[in-house]
């Protein structure tokens, strides 16, 4: 059996969406549909169950976060995988019986993922991508990354120049389609409940690979996936983001990595909020709304490396 995680926050046509198409296209797998409402609010279950009434709804009474719901499902699977599947990824047709035909085929890899597709079709590169390292942090600084997004040198991090056309090993399997062995799932304890959103899968992926599996990604398996659907704005989301890449130095880069990296980090949205109010002051108007963005999110991360709080590092509940 396989059991998929879908975890909602305020996105329940996305879910009814994403039920449906898992309904549709892989109707010859045995698998349970496990769903978290993390919105009180939202009434997932009365969307959800007209589609899969057997699926599990789990009302969770706050947010939980996205880690933590995971968690709180994967103690209900009973699958001998787990699909995690963010709420806004449709699936096509042969996605789940091909990813699961890669994970018979690569046991090795013990984290498995696809390849995912924009609603457009094109193609969204955010399936995979390489744990954070220090030349990848001077690249997005310079955002070098941003304006050769082609360049396996300058975007490094996202795999640049990889069309994901063929198998391969990956550091970090995105958590918005990603299948993982109960064995290992159990192992691991499932995520790291620090994360409260973003960083988790990251987090996963580095300690699955410390005890020898070596994820990856196949394009057979194929997901259409928005991207951002319980996230709408962006300082906050963007905050959210930095907030989860500090967690990660702190708990996976040794020192003195740690301290030459937390410092990029801070300088990242440093240099985009001076970017931007360079741009104002040259008349730039239509630049206003980014320099707001940036100045609350440079501000936002300069506090927490002082040590305080960090305001709006979780979603309002």
């Amino acid at each position: 059996m396989l059991s998929i995680i879908i975890v909602n926050y305020f996105t329940r046509d996305h879910v009814a969406a994403c039920v449906e198409s898992i309904r549709e296209h892989a109707s010859d797998v045995d698998l349970e549909v496990i769903v978290v409402d993390n919105s009180r609010e939202d009434d997932v279950r009365a969307a959800v169950e007209p589609i899969c009434p057997d699926a599990i709804v789990i009302e969770s009474p706050r947010n939980l976060g996205f880690g933590a719901a995971c968690n709180l499902a994967g103690g209900r699977a009973r699958g001998e995988h787990i699909l995690l599947i963010n709420p806004d990824v449709v699936v096509l047709p042969g996605a789940i019986q091909e990813i699961l035909a890669f994970a018979r085929r690569r046991p090795e890899g013990g984290i498995w993922g696809g390849r995912t597709l924009r609603p457009d079709g094109s193609l969204n590169p955010a399936s995979c991508w390489r744990a954070m390292s220090t030349w990848s942090l001077l690249c997005r600084i310079l955002a070098l990354d941003n304006a050769m997004p082609d360049s396996p040198l300058f975007n490094y991090h996202g795999y640049g120049g990889w069309s994901r056309a063929d198998e391969r090993e990956v550091e970090v399997v995105s958590g918005c389609f990603l299948l993982i062995a109960k064995p290992l799932w159990d192992a691991l304890r499932g995520f790291d409940e620090q994360f409260f959103v973003y960083g988790e899968d990251v987090d996963l992926c580095l300690r699955a690979a410390a005890l020898g599996y070596r994820p990856c990604v196949t394009p057979r398996a194929t997901v259409i996936h928005e991207g951002g659907s319980s996230e709408k704005v962006k300082a906050g989301k963007m905050i959210r983001l930095l907030t989860a890449n500090t967690q990660l130095i702190r708990k996976h880069a040794g020192r003195p990595r740690a301290v030459v990296q937390a410092a990029l980090l801070q300088m990242w949205p440093l240099s985009r909020y001076l970017a931007f109010r360079l741009a104002t002051t040259l008349g730039m108007r239509r630049c206003e709304a980014g320099l707001q963005t940036w100045r609350e999110v440079w501000r936002a991360l300069r506090d927490q490396g002082q040590g305080a709080h960090l305001p709006s590092s979780r979603p309002v509940e």
